[in-house]
């Protein structure tokens, strides 16, 4: 028996997954039947490119691949624990609620032409422990007013070329990562973030995961 379930927020930066994340355990806290054990990891606990105390530095394939196995493989041993302990307890005390942000789609799109059967029996194992994706999008339209509307103030002095060139880099990852959930076997809806309205982002997530 399974008692774990989540859900991997995948998208470009300026999609919107923090804000998702945020209102995910604010709408997940206020059920007194959800789970009590609850983990979160953000995007700096799983996606190929970190800030190393100052320092850019981007994963190879393999060393992701591990990354993202380490994960995975510490949500398999808390389910593990939780069957081990046995049945009776109600979801809210035994059940563990999970929340990943860039995980698997990070790496098939950073990795387009290194893809093997590591990441899809990653994709199964994740599968197994009840995780589904959300895909977290921006209308092309609205790409530059969003990628400038968090810190306005670093695009005053870039020129009109630099913000097009930022946000086709935006619209095309975004484009590669509806293609790459296509591939992957777990289920993922996408989800359109103009409107900004995250607890009804978050309520509809929720409703997938029942």
């Amino acid at each position: 028996m399974s008692h774990i379930r989540g859900v991997i927020l995948e998208g470009f930066s300026h999609a919107g997954k923090t804000s998702v994340l945020k209102a995910l355990k604010q709408v997940h806290a206020q059920n007194e039947s959800s789970e009590r054990s609850i983990i979160v990891l953000s995007e700096h606990y799983s996606q190929v490119l970190n800030n190393v105390q100052g320092d850019l530095q981007r994963l190879n394939r393999d060393e992701h691949l591990q990354l993202l196995k380490e994960r995975v493989n510490m949500l398999r041993q808390l389910n593990e624990w939780a069957a081990y302990l046995g049945p009776d307890a109600s979801q809210a005390s035994r059940g563990i609620f999970f929340i990943l942000e860039r995980f698997h789609l990070n790496h098939r799109v950073a990795f387009p032409t290194e893809l093997s059967h590591e990441i899809e029996s990653l994709e199964n194992e994740l599968f197994n422990l009840g995780a589904k994706c959300v895909l977290l999008t921006v209308s092309s339209g609205n790409v530059e007013q969003r990628i400038q509307s968090r810190t306005p103030h670093e695009w005053t002095n870039k020129t009109v070329e630099e913000i097009r060139n930022s946000a086709d880099e935006f619209i095309q990852t975004q484009t590669e990562l509806r293609k790459q959930s296509s591939l992957s076997i777990l289920p993922t809806i996408e989800i359109n973030t103009d409107k900004k309205e995250w607890i009804t982002y978050a309520n509809k997530v929720l409703d997938l995961l029942s």
